[in-house]
């Protein structure tokens, strides 16, 4: 058995909660608390009725997400909201969320985890936003088949691949989850192939103005792997149990 409190103060120095920029509606930190006792944690993409009842079941006590409870926006306590938080109070559950800060972080981030599991190395932060590089980018010499092959792999699923860009690719970047949009943006770094969850119509069309390799490899697939390395951090320093709760949305 852990403080709540200890581990999440120690979590929003390691994270930098603090110091990151991010949408208000992330309101990142501890979003809801327990009794103050944490004997295992679970971790998962997104909050949702049906990741709380499974973290009930599986007497979960602290419940690491990356969208929490009020990405939607401010709503009155009622219907989904108080079904949600019902539970969360009833079944004595934390919400712990980072949503920028576990994008960015140079070690359990979705990106650096993402990169470090394809193999890229020399890693170099770019494209700012919310007062801070979002993504990473690094040089690489590997073929736009290999790469989308060890993309599959990893995400354990089929990847949409616009091939407008070269067939061997010289430089990544990621910037995992709905990054799509930022394209033009990606492309003054130099960057031929551009790795994101997902992009709206118009991005494929940019993609081949560009003449860039555009790879959508799923918003929630992709931003699964920040909440479990931080929750295996977190096991560690603290000796708890965690598990991963999937959920998938498929986009």
């Amino acid at each position: 058995m852990q403080s709540l409190t200890k581990i999440v103060e120690y979590a929003n120095r390691y994270l930098r909660i603090s110091e990151i920029g991010d949408w208000n509606n992330a309101l990142n930190g501890l979003q809801v608390q327990n009794s103050s006792r944490v004997n295992k944690i679970a971790a998962a993409v997104d909050v949702s009725t049906r990741v709380l009842n499974e973290a009930a079941r599986k007497d979960v006590d602290l419940l690491i997400v990356h969208h929490g409870l009020f990405w939607s926006g401010l709503h009155p306590i009622t219907g989904v909201l108080h079904r949600q938080l019902r539970i969360a109070f009833e079944k004595e559950i934390a919400v712990y969320s980072a949503h920028l800060p576990l994008d960015v972080h140079p070690v359990v981030g979705n990106n650096a985890q993402l990169a470090a599991s394809l193999g890229l190395k020399s890693l170099k932060p770019f494209l700012e936003e919310k007062g801070q590089p979002v993504g990473l980018k690094a040089g690489v010499s590997m073929s736009r088949e290999e790469l989308i092959r060890k993309l599959e792999r990893l995400l354990q699923g089929p990847v949409k691949s616009f091939n407008f860009g070269p067939t061997k690719t010289r430089t990544v970047g990621i910037i995992t989850g709905a990054a799509g949009s930022e394209i033009h943006r990606v492309a003054q770094e130099n960057i031929d192939t551009f790795i994101t969850g997902e992009a709206p119509h118009w991005a494929v069309v940019a993609a081949e103005e560009l003449g860039m390799n555009l790879l959508l490899g799923g918003h929630y697939a992709t931003e699964t792997f920040g909440v479990k390395a931080l929750a295996a951090h977190l096991s560690k320093r603290f000796r708890l149990p965690w598990e991963f709760v999937a959920c998938p949305t498929g986009t």
